[in-house]
């Protein structure tokens, strides 16, 4: 069960609006790092999670997000309100009227016309929300890196934001948010480790042989360090060794019925390509009278 307080989480002043720069809050709202998604991310979660303490953390977090995705939308209300005004009466000439909302920038003028300057649950380049932002797996160890990696890449975009406005009430709420990420991954980190053991994700440990392993497969330039030195890394560079790892010939085989060998063969003789031929295509015909078609027509055929 919800109750809703109507006072926002961190009180909001803007000096001046600016419908491009609310245009650009709109990756915060409704885009693939943003607040709708991280909550509910959680809040799903918060409902599959048996532990109760992690369980508690999640539904707490998910409901924050939710606070802070009316904190965002109210700026994106705020940046767009004189530019909706204007525009709802009418109270510039139409050639005013389109030099306001497309003066802005981006793609401002969509969010005034298609959504009276509200809060669209799209990203900043008008793309919609989708549940496919949400990429939990229902495993704490794997969704609980994932958490923190989503609060990360969230705080990078809040401090993209806040390198874009001089407005000092903006600036500070913004700094709000993308401090909040950061409490919210040291609560994911924390519940992470937690768990004993929580490396690797999931319960098979792997195969040991190859769980150490590191193939320097990309030649040119190679670079040395913790990820593959040192005592934890055996470090296979040569090209032959990594290549049927297994001891095997590094060929595919399947066993098949006599049945279906019977129609595998049937299919590959009906669609064998002859290496003798020279068919003359659709393309060479196109070449006629072109350039270089001279040379193609006084080819000899095979045959003739």
């Amino acid at each position: 069960m919800f109750a809703h307080n109507k006072r926002l989480q961190y009180t909001l002043r803007v000096n001046e609006t600016n419908p491009g720069l609310a245009n650009l809050m709109l990756e915060q709202f409704g885009g693939p790092q943003g607040e709708l998604a991280a909550a509910c991310r959680y809040f799903t979660q918060a409902i599959a999670e048996d532990d109760p303490g992690r369980k508690d953390m999640l539904f707490d977090i998910a409901t924050e997000e939710l606070s802070h995705l009316e904190v965002i939308g109210t700026m994106v209300a705020m940046l767009n309100k004189g530019a909706k005004g204007r525009l709802a009466e009418g109270t510039d000439s139409e050639a005013e009227a389109y030099r306001r909302i497309t003066g802005a920038g981006n793609d401002s003028h969509l969010t005034q016309v298609l959504y009276g300057g509200g809060p669209a649950l799209v990203n900043s380049a008008g793309v919609p929300w989708t549940a496919a932002y949400i990429d939990s797996i229902g495993e704490p160890t794997a969704d609980l890196r994932s958490n923190i990696a989503a609060e990360a890449r969230a705080k990078i975009v809040y401090e993209r934001l806040i390198n874009l406005t001089d407005d000092p009430g903006v600036k500070e709420a913004l700094g709000f948010l993308m401090t909040r990420e950061i409490a919210h991954q040291k609560s994911f980190e924390k519940a992470l480790y937690a768990i004993e053991p929580n490396f690797p994700p999931g319960k098979l440990p792997g195969m040991p042989e190859f769980a150490s392993v590191y193939f320097d497969m990309s030649k040119g330039g190679d670079v040395r360090g913790p990820w593959n030195q040192g005592p934890l890394w055996e470090f296979v560079e040569v090209p032959e060794d990594q290549i049927a790892v297994d001891g095997g010939d590094g060929e595919a085989s399947v066993q098949l019925s006599a049945e279906e060998e019977a129609a595998v063969a049937a299919m590959a003789t009906r669609t064998a390509s002859d290496p003798l031929g020279d068919p003359q295509t659709g393309a060479e015909l196109g070449m006629s009278g072109a350039a270089g078609s001279d040379e193609l027509n006084a080819q000899p055929k095979k045959g003739s």
